[in-house]
């Protein structure tokens, strides 16, 4: 019985549900694997750095979906989709990135279509939707918090919460913004994110109005990095660790952000809705049995810290 890298739904003898195909498409009928291993796009991404528009740590590949012939295609430049292989260092990245996305719509997040395919090799691959794109050629303008802190990959890191904050004050409506960004902010913290750095968060201009992007690039890091020593990449509070709902609540949230306290109980209320469907969510998606466990407890662990366990 098979279950779906899209959806998760158990989906027979098909790969793909057909929901997942919609997903896509509504005239997707069915999705062929990837013409590559893992090994062959990881190689496929250092050859076409030079050419493509999307940079980062992991390897990436630009692709078009061809409904036809049911295929995500590999190209240089025009591409609607972002792939990202198996990593070579890291075990079961897709997966967590996959699931991790997945958790975070359950709480109130925005977050483009996205979802799993597999290689020629068995190995699955995750695809996410670029959400800077529409029509046939038209781009929408899209700054990351490091762009517009005058930060650059190598200084991503040196900020913090309270100033990436600051930033927000450009946008047409920050009070909303903000209410976004602190529900990001406890979502990357109950899903072990500490590489939430500058370039991580966005800010896209639609419909003449300048708002945080869909969130993107979310992970739980703990998972998959050796020894992990901190809870968030940019310090909030001057920590890095042992972060607390003081931290999160009060002091950012209320202090901080100025954010109304009825608004960022609202934002309570919802991420403690959400987290009803986690422990299901969870064991439904692809990690393996040890990681899915480890994921579950530490979510549990962290909601226990914000108050928000039931």
């Amino acid at each position: 019985m098979n279950r779906c890298p899209i959806t998760y739904e158990v989906c027979g003898e098909e790969r793909y549900s057909r929901r997942g195909l919609n997903l896509l498409s509504r005239g997707l009928t069915h999705l062929n694997d990837l013409p590559y291993t893992a090994q062959e796009q990881r190689e496929e991404a250092v050859a076409r750095t030079a050419r493509m528009s999307i940079q980062g740590v992991q390897p990436k590949l630009s692709a078009r979906l061809k409904v036809r012939e049911g295929s995500l295609e590999v190209v240089d430049i025009g591409g609607r989709y972002i792939l990202k292989p198996q990593s070579a260092l890291y075990p079961e990245v897709p997966e967590n990135e996959d699931l991790t996305m997945k958790l975070a719509a359950t709480v109130g997040i925005e977050t483009p279509s996205h979802g799993m395919i597999y290689s020629k090799d068995g190995t699955r691959t995750y695809f996410i939707r670029r959400f800077d794109r529409f029509g046939r050629k038209r781009k929408l303008p899209v700054e990351d918090l490091a762009q517009l802190s005058g930060a650059t990959r190598d200084t991503k890191y040196t900020s913090s919460m309270e100033k990436a904050s600051h930033i927000l004050d450009f946008c047409t409506f920050p009070v909303l913004e903000k209410l976004k960004f602190f529900r990001l902010t406890l979502f990357c913290f109950l899903t072990g994110n500490e590489d939430m750095h500058l370039k991580n968060f966005s800010l896209i201009t639609q419909n003449s109005k300048i708002e945080l992007s869909p969130a993107y690039d979310l992970l739980n890091t703990t998972l998959i990095l050796p020894n992990p020593q901190e809870e968030t990449a940019l310090p909030l509070n001057g920590k890095r660790r042992n972060l607390t709902r003081h931290d999160l609540v009060d002091y950012f949230a209320l202090e901080r952000l100025n954010l109304p306290s009825t608004a960022a109980d609202d934002v309570l209320n919802a991420v403690q809705r959400g987290l009803g469907d986690w422990e299901e969510m969870i064991q439904a998606s692809f990690l393996s049995d040890s990681a899915r466990q480890a994921y579950l407890d530490l979510t549990n662990q962290r909601a226990v810290v914000l108050g928000l366990s039931s």
